[in-house]
């Protein structure tokens, strides 16, 4: 095989300077096949060729490709690395590194508008607002936030506020001005100035410059000890203590650790993690783990460099430190360390940990997604594990739910190879059980469900799953053996507390491994058969409560209302509400409905 496959090729080789630049390589139909930078572009472009026989299956597979070379030659080799990576972002060439972001991680964001409310979100939007983050859970996020605005008392009402309407009295007062969790912002009890410096501190501290705030709020503490303002005083040292807390939960190394970028990378089959952490007074500010899909054999300098360029730009913009696994050279001028021991190499570890689970969790998931473990293997392994005489091709799962005996009901929900099948869900409404009877609700639905299947001659289930342990599965067993389908089909019954599985007539349960696909797809059906069951259970009950004075105004129906109770918790709290923020939910033609028929 010729060096070059081309002589027009050969020619525009021949002619390059050996200066920096970025390289991309073309192919026949003028589509781009791989963008690359060097400090010397003829050199690095020459090496293709010329040591094809050295190069990997995949690098000769593009060479052999290449009809044309487009050259854009630059000052320094640094801005050849920006160029090629915001190239590489734009047209995402099949043979260079492709790499994803964790856009769905939750986002803090503090709202631009009057007297500013605090919220999470998973989409950053160019609207004014502050954001932090991102975060590694929905949950970290709730919990900052409940902190942030018990600690600041930030406002968590749905008003958007406006001085005419503060001016002009328009909005209501709730129960928490009342009982001291709100300072009545629609009320215009609280000074702007006053709020936004209470704003500024939380910002602070979501930045994890925690160490000013609690000084400013010890502070005042001893201010108020001073002038005898005892109450003042305990309300401070509680919020210095929550403060404490958070930081002490946040910070995971030493607070002179100021300003600070760690990265490492962990390898999977086919593609790798990358973890970004950035660490602001010994605190981790912000996580993110990226996917990059490896197409040449790429080394992990040229893998963590391409994403390090990019941080650089955004997620460390203000950093004047870098924590590697490797030394490599970045366009950026800054500290770059490859820790041996201590708090540095704790962070780069912490960062290998993250990148590690991101890798475990991906190949889990696509090893699913594979036909190795398609359908018919999970079915087949169910049939194992529960040591069935059939394959469980057709699944039923039920669940019982009521409120202290009120408006009982049950709910079965049905598995096709494995998957549900919602169009074949039911739910039932309990006719012959009085009060909170488990056992007897069961017994009424399995014989209800499965003496009307044998009535239309549908096909009958190879497994019934009950939720409940050996009360439930009892009374089940009772209503197949009265249809004759105990020895028919088999079912089983999965106790909550330890996630047990109980035969009929066995005094010992099973327990099966909690990582056994088995298990889930069990566990799948039960909170499915509950959430199903939950929903029409609530349905019922708002039906036969609260519902009843919403019922009565003409023109407002069940969804309606379900959606009106579901944020407003009761009609009470509806009827303060003022048409435009009615109006705003249901619409204009409902909203007036209703606001007439509650006034």
């Amino acid at each position: 095989m010729p060096p070059y496959p081309s002589q027009s090729i050969e020619r525009q080789v021949k002619v390059l300077e050996n200066t920096p630049g970025v390289y991309q390589f073309y192919e026949k139909n003028g589509n781009l096949l791989y963008v690359g930078k060097a400090k010397k572009i003829k050199n690095r472009i020459q090496s293709y060729f010329l040591k094809i026989n050295q190069e990997s299956g995949k690098t000769r597979l593009m060479v052999s490709k290449i009809d044309n070379i487009k050259i854009i030659y630059l000052d320094s080799e640094n801005d050849a690395l920006l160029l090629e990576n915001s190239l590489i972002k734009k047209h995402q060439p099949r043979y260079n590194i492709q790499w994803k972001d964790d856009k769905t991680y939750p986002w803090i964001c503090i709202k631009k508008e009057m007297f500013p409310r605090i919220s999470y979100t998973r989409k950053k939007a160019r609207d004014g607002s502050a954001y932090f983050g991102p975060y590694p859970s929905v949950n970290i996020v709730k919990t900052i936030i409940e902190m942030v605005k018990k600690s600041f008392e930030i406002r968590s009402c749905d008003h958007k506020l406006t001085k005419e309407k503060i001016n002009n009295e328009k909005y209501n007062t709730a129960v928490d001005f009342y009982i001291g969790n709100c300072k009545g912002c629609c009320q215009g009890k609280v000074n702007k100035e006053e709020y936004n410096q209470r704003l500024n501190l939380v910002k602070n501290v979501l930045n994890g410059q925690t160490g000013a705030v609690l000084k400013t709020m010890r502070k005042e503490m001893l201010d108020f000890a001073s002038g005898y303002q005892y109450e003042k005083a305990e309300e401070l040292k509680i919020k210095i203590q929550n403060i404490e807390k958070f930081q002490a939960k946040s910070s995971v190394v030493d607070n002179n650790i100021t300003s600070l970028g760690v990265m490492n990378i962990s390898h999977g089959e086919s593609c790798s993690f990358v973890n970004s952490l950035k660490v602001v007074n010994g605190a981790i500010t912000r996580s993110k783990t990226v996917l990059v899909k490896r197409t040449l054999d790429e080394s992990d300098s040229e893998i963590l460099s391409l994403i390090a360029t990019d941080n650089l730009i955004g997620f460390f913009s203000d950093i004047n430190e870098l924590v590697l696994p490797l030394e490599f050279e970045l366009y950026k001028e800054l500290i770059i360390r490859v820790p041996k021991r201590g708090d540095k190499k704790k962070l780069l570890m912490l960062s290998y940990k993250n990148a590690y689970s991101k890798c475990v969790e991906y190949h889990k998931s696509e090893q699913i997604k594979t036909p190795n473990y398609s359908n018919l293997r999970i079915l087949e392994k169910i049939k194992n594990d529960l040591n069935l005489a059939q394959l469980p091709v057709h699944m039923e799962c039920f669940d019982n739910s009521n409120n202290q005996g009120d408006y009982p009901v049950a709910a079965c929900v049905v598995f096709k190879n494995a998957k549900p099948s919602k169009k074949e869900y039911r739910h039932f409404n309990i006719k012959s059980v009085e009060g909170a009877n488990d056992f007897a609700s069961m017994e009424e639905v399995l014989y209800r469900r499965y003496s009307r299947l044998i009535k239309e001659r549908k096909n009958l289930p190879q497994l019934i799953v009950v939720d409940g342990g050996k009360g439930q599965l009892s009374s089940a067993i009772k209503s197949l053996k009265l249809l004759n389908l105990d020895k028919k089909i088999a079912i089983i019954g999965i106790a909550k507390k330890l996630e047990e599985i109980y035969y009929p007539g066995d005094q010992l349960p099973l327990y099966l491994d909690k990582k056994s696909i088995t298990l889930k797809t069990i566990q799948l059906m039960r909170n499915e058969a509950h959430r199903f069951g939950i929903n029409h259970h609530r349905s019922k009950r708002i039906k036969g409560t609260v519902k009843t004075e919403l019922l009565k105004i003409n023109g407002i129906g069940d969804k309606t209302i379900t959606t009106l109770l579901k944020k407003f918790k009761s009609v009470k709290k509806i009827k303060t509400l003022s048409i435009q923020e009615i109006e705003a939910l249901i619409g204009k033609s409902k909203g007036k409905k209703l606001y007439k028929g509650l006034h």
